[in-house]
């Protein structure tokens, strides 16, 4: 619906996209755009404080850790990341280790969502980029025409109207961009899972080297990394779980019966800093253009995090975004846009087969019978015990060439 015209609106300005959202999609699009010569206005209704310190995990795919320093946003991950070379399933108290570099000449690295957006944000700063944080009463008119505005109320409390080409809805997964497509011409696909986890950081030592993954009668656990003296770790756990009924003890307890096993591998304990519950949702919208506005990352899909494909996708998603708009903005006009949404969606769906896949094998579902706990075994059994096994989920985990 368009604004009232009587509405207050005290600057205006002229520039090729405008961005709502500013976490690590929407600033690594218009970092690269900005590096093309073109302009772009990131908006978020969250401070900068706010995301910064919101902590999330962050697995990123060899490509995606050399993009942001082949970018030049950042050669911070060479420095506090950490490259992991495998990753282990453990499974019947044993663990199995999956060799990215020997199967597929791969690798990951550990490197904190937060961090990334950090590096992000000051290279926007760094560079003169236009963000503007803590915004209130956004709002987009004039997606289906070739004119588009985004008008929003900065922190100041002034209010912007910015008239673009392209608008880009990169607003996370509560997105209100994606519903600005009409609903008689969107398509949405969902799942939720009937399980969460819940997750800690925790003032302690390295259990592990790498990530590991451990699946238990008692269900699912994983052992995350986050610098050498704070650790993430995840167990399965009801989605509606109350974090305060969980004692240090009773977290450590949880934790080391499902990671429990005859060759004695056992956490490293500590205090418990943070405690939160991290529900499981698979979801898609299709188209992810419409007219002048395109989605990306999470307002457009997301993923289980089982498979570390979310961060990723969406980096996938505006690097694809990158080479189009140029496109869009020169002789081709608005029809280059529609090569976005299938090289978008090939690798959408292949993460979604594999996070779904990763989540159900790892995961105890409510109800399961014993039968369903002996077939897990023998698919994981199938996954460690045979080349073809190891290497599916390697080149699964390790990610995909940008161009597939």
């Amino acid at each position: 619906m368009a604004p009232a015209p009587t509405e207050r609106v005290d600057t205006v300005v002229d520039v090729p996209i405008a961005i709502l959202g500013a976490g690590p999609a929407g600033l690594m699009l218009a970092h690269r755009l900005g590096r093309s010569g073109i302009a772009c206005v990131n908006i978020d209704l969250r401070t900068r404080a706010e995301i910064e310190g919101t902590h999330r995990a962050g697995i990123l795919e060899a490509g995606a850790a050399r993009d942001l320093v082949d970018t030049g946003v950042s050669d911070r991950i060479l420095r506090d990341g950490h490259e992991h070379g495998g990753t282990e399933l453990r499974f019947g108290g044993r663990g199995h280790r999956i060799d990215f570099r020997e199967l597929v000449g791969g690798s990951v690295w550990l490197y904190p969502q937060t961090d990334v957006f950090i590096d992000l944000a000051n290279a926007r700063d760094r560079d003169g980029g236009t963000v503007h944080f803590g915004v209130t009463d956004p709002e987009v008119n004039g997606v289906e025409t070739d004119r588009p505005t985004m008008r929003f109320t900065s922190a100041d409390g002034v209010r912007h109207e910015v008239r673009a080409t392209i608008v880009v809805g990169a607003d996370g997964s509560r997105s209100m961009c994606r519903s600005l497509i009409p609903e008689a011409g969107r398509t949405q696909f969902f799942r939720e899972y009937p399980f969460a986890w819940f997750g800690i950081l925790a003032a302690a030592p390295k259990s592990a080297p790498e990530l590991v993954y451990a699946h238990s009668e008692h269900g699912f656990a994983l052992i995350s990394q986050r610098t050498d003296a704070v650790q993430r770790m995840y167990f399965q756990c009801d989605p509606e779980e109350d974090t305060e009924a969980w004692s240090d003890d009773r977290i450590w307890e949880t934790l080391q019966v499902r990671v429990a096993g005859d060759d004695g591998f056992s956490l490293v304990e500590g205090p418990v800093i943070e405690k939160t519950v991290l529900r499981f949702r698979s979801f898609v919208q299709q188209p992810m253009r419409w007219g002048s506005m395109v989605l990306a990352g999470d307002a457009a899909h997301t993923v289980p995090p089982t498979g570390a494909r979310g961060l990723n996708l969406a980096l996938h998603d505006v690097k694809v975004l990158a080479e189009v708009i140029p496109r869009a903005l020169g002789k081709e006009g608005l029809d280059a846009l529609d090569d976005y949404e299938p090289r978008a969606l090939s690798r959408v769906w292949r993460a979604q087969n594999f996070s779904y896949w990763m989540t159900q094998m790892l995961h105890t579902a409510p109800g399961a019978s014993a039968f369903d706990l002996r077939r897990q075994l023998g698919e994981l059994d199938n996954v460690v015990s045979t080349r073809a096994g190891r290497t599916y989920l390697a080149e699964q985990y390790a990610g995909w060439p940008t161009e597939s």
